[in-house]
């Protein structure tokens, strides 16, 4: 709901009422409360009204009065706002409300292969009234002398469902294709359960749970599928509010996780990835990140574990 769509909401039933009920009260303190309540800030209106009080105590009863009234108007409001809102989003096409991030870069990687080179990334969300969908794709890529060095894709399609405010139900379908480890395409598929454990505002930690299915195709021409189970971690911190980073620039600083684990009778794969975001612009962000890829049994001359570490900038639109 929007603050402003209340405020104009409330302001318009000021006007449609006038202050008759307010007949005993001096004219400034009439004004004041006048102009509080046009303004459809409820502590502002609380807070005037306290003093009203104070200045005015034979005129309590009348004060309260007024209060109740504009509380129960100011509740109409929100409950019409929120209404509407809902059924905005009902009515919303496919490609309504969704959001996103678009992420450029450099990275540097160790492991199967030491380089630095490029990086892209996007990821889009719609939320809807009990529906996620979470849509992810990441591309690094280097090329020395004509000779690909870096050649690394992952996409992801992650729907969820809200049982409860905490409690879901999730789905993933995932690709990936990383020549360097010995595998030219990987999908997985997955299904299970999630909880939101901590939900505060500058704090957000969930996991989730499920049976997988994963399917390798090696660069050598084999393939494998096997049943595997999945385990996966989000974690997201505010630091602060507002960090001062220079003399005229205001930044929000936000670190944040995640750790996907799939595990199945062959190999474990672990996909870590921590980063710090600083907040440059409304919708420009500058990231660090650093990425831990592990393969418990690789293709045979591959490295189990690869680290990349990623600069970028981070557009919200």
């Amino acid at each position: 709901m929007k603050t402003g769509t209340v405020a104009v909401f409330v302001a318009a039933v000021a006007l449609a009422h006038p202050v008759t009920a307010l007949a005993e009260l001096p004219q400034p303190v009439r004004a004041m409360i006048d102009a509080a309540i046009a303004g459809g800030d409820e502590t502002a209106v609380r807070t005037v009204i306290d003093l009203a009080k104070q200045t005015n105590p034979d005129d309590a009863e009348e004060l309260d009065a007024i209060l109740a009234g504009f509380e129960s108007d100011l509740a109409a409001a929100k409950a019409e706002a929120a209404a509407q809102k809902e059924q905005e989003i009902r009515n919303a096409g496919l490609f309504d409300n969704w959001t996103g991030k678009g992420e450029l870069g450099g990275f540097r990687a160790t492991g199967n292969a030491s380089n630095t080179g490029v990086t892209a990334a996007l990821s889009l969300q719609r939320d809807g009234i009990d529906w996620t969908h979470k849509l992810r794709a990441r591309a690094d890529y280097q090329r020395n002398n004509g000779v690909t060095s870096r050649e690394q894709y992952f996409l992801a399609y992650e729907p969820n469902y809200n049982i409860t405010d905490r409690l879901f139900v999730y789905g993933l379908a995932q690709y990936e294709r990383d020549r360097f480890q010995g595998f030219s395409a990987r999908y997985a598929v997955s299904g299970g359960l999630g909880y939101q454990i901590i939900d505060e505002p500058d704090l957000q930690l969930s996991a989730k749970a499920g049976p997988a299915y994963r399917l390798t195709e090696f660069v050598g021409g084999d393939s494998e599928s096997r049943i595997a189970a999945l385990l996966g971690i989000d974690f997201d911190w505010t630091i602060t509010d507002r960090l001062k980073l220079t003399h005229d620039t205001n930044a929000v600083a936000e670190t944040g996780g995640a750790t996907t684990i799939i595990v199945d009778s062959s190999n474990t794969s672990v996909n870590l990835v921590t980063g710090l975001n600083a907040k440059i612009s409304d919708r420009v962000s500058a990231r660090l990140s650093y990425a831990v890829e592990y393969d418990s049994n690789p293709p045979a001359g591959a490295e189990q574990t690869d680290t990349l570490s990623r600069v970028t900038l981070i557009y919200d639109f």
